[in-house]
């Protein structure tokens, strides 16, 4: 499994790739949608592109209900081992 600090910044360029954000706006508190500006079709873009960073498969309804950059590291992380 990736380390942490890689998985995260893994994580952040995923979010600034589909959200079009510096990566300096982003960090673990970052919340996708009142911080980062996402909109719903973005999360499912978000979703799909996590998928495809990391080759693999996440429940949609589950990954959805994810809100924070740090909340998304650790459900990956748990995915990933």
């Amino acid at each position: 499994m990736a380390s942490s600090p890689d998985l995260q910044q893994r994580v952040i360029s995923v979010v600034c790739g589909v959200l079009h954000v510096e990566p300096e706006m982003v960090d673990a508190d970052s919340n996708f949608v009142f911080d980062l500006g996402a909109e719903s079709t973005q999360s499912v873009q978000l979703v799909a592109a996590f998928e495809y960073e990391f080759g693999i498969e996440l429940d949609n309804e589950q990954a959805l209900t994810i809100q924070t950059v740090g909340e998304a590291v650790a459900f990956i992380g748990r995915h990933l081992s």
